[in-house]
């Protein structure tokens, strides 16, 4: 993994919601042009960068490059603009929020409005606050000042809160989830591309996962591309914070490698043979249950047409689906690690069917 972030810090900023992911993909393909022998993207968006077109077998690596955002559903005659979520949020972290709307131009800044807590009957303080009850403030007077903006109906936005370093190797951003997904594959075709191995690896930024309830586009491309297997990167909950539930979660912390899914879209062959090249390579990892559904893209690519072996690594991910979720890069660097090794164990006689 390259020890320069700025090709991090780009992809984490670049605007990107649900369905309106073009800015952060061209930032991805940009990089993949500079070792990838074939980038392209497809019809929906998501971005494909193979390391060895002609190895065998096939294997698919996917993280998805979409963030959660807003959009607008409403403007009305003062110039206050009315939104709905895309992907799931706590509302009680938008207040107070600055945002940043992809307008028809240039990309216009806007304020998260609320009432203020003096106008807020004391009885209604502790209410959460809702989605449906904000607004966003871009200091226009009326609905014509907002449309000679650019702004229209159905625009995106996404929370203002660029990339920022913690201490150690820890850093915070709006959208690591799962845009350092996206990464750490393009980061495992990377190290591939070093010393192709015999298989063929493409790494795939998928788009639509936060409101993919069917597959998203890791069905299109899983179905595209007919891999022989695919390993999923997506975040998981790090329950080294306080008042978690680890008897639900697991022990799972920032710094502690990797998590590997057993179950339900996690094919049990594909979960020991990842476990298997930690091991080897001395990475350090943990085990997550997915009893029921993953609820990453594994659970479209799993399916996919007569069936892909799929395996799920996540990285540990403080304060999901905030403004500032936290990992560790030395995870991230672990997690590329493990990809580019099980790739490289990988023969044309791999066999993953159980017997």
């Amino acid at each position: 993994m390259t020890s320069d972030l700025s090709f991090l810090e780009g992809l984490l900023d670049a605007a990107g919601p649900s369905g309106f992911e073009v800015r952060p993909a061209r930032v991805w393909r940009a990089e993949a042009e500079r070792f990838a022998a074939d980038v392209r993207v497809d019809v929906s968006g998501n971005s494909f960068a193979t390391v060895n077109p002609g190895g065998a077998p096939r294997a698919m690596l996917a993280g998805h490059i979409d963030e959660i955002g807003l959009q607008i559903t409403h403007i009305d005659e003062e110039g206050f603009l009315y939104v709905a979520e895309i992907g799931g949020w706590d509302a009680q972290v938008l207040v107070g929020q600055r945002v940043t709307i992809l307008a028809k131009g240039d990309p216009v800044t806007g304020v998260l409005g609320k009432k203020a807590i003096h106008l807020i009957e004391p009885d209604d303080r502790s209410k959460a606050s809702k989605t449906k009850s904000l607004w966003v403030d871009v200091g226009a007077e009326s609905r014509d000042e907002v449309t000679e903006l650019g702004i229209r109906v159905g625009d995106p936005m996404v929370l203002a809160q660029p990339m920022v370093r913690l201490a150690g190797d820890r850093i915070a951003s709006r959208a690591i989830d799962d845009r350092i997904g996206a990464y750490a594959v393009l980061e495992a075709a990377r190290l591939l591309s070093d010393d192709p191995p015999a298989a063929s690896a493409t790494a795939v930024a998928t788009v639509q996962e936060e409101i993919g309830f069917r597959g998203g586009g890791a069905r299109t491309s899983a179905f595209q591309l007919e891999p022989d297997v695919a390993i999923v990167v997506d975040v998981t909950f790090s329950t080294d914070v306080p008042d978690i539930e680890k008897k639900e979660l697991g022990e799972h912390k920032l710094g502690g490698g990797p998590v590997l899914s057993r179950g339900s879209a996690a094919h049990n062959e594909v979960f020991e043979m990842l476990a298997e090249v930690a091991e080897a390579e001395g990475i350090p990892y943990s085990v997550q249950a997915s009893p029921k559904a993953t609820w990453t893209d594994a659970d479209g690519i799993h399916l996919t047409r007569h069936g892909v072996p799929t395996g799920l690594v996540s990285i540990p991910n403080r304060y999901m689906h905030s403004p500032n979720e936290v990992v560790s890069l030395q995870d991230v660097h672990n997690t590329a690690k493990l990809l580019a090794a099980f790739v490289r164990r990988l023969e044309p006689g791999t066999d993953f069917t159980p017997r």
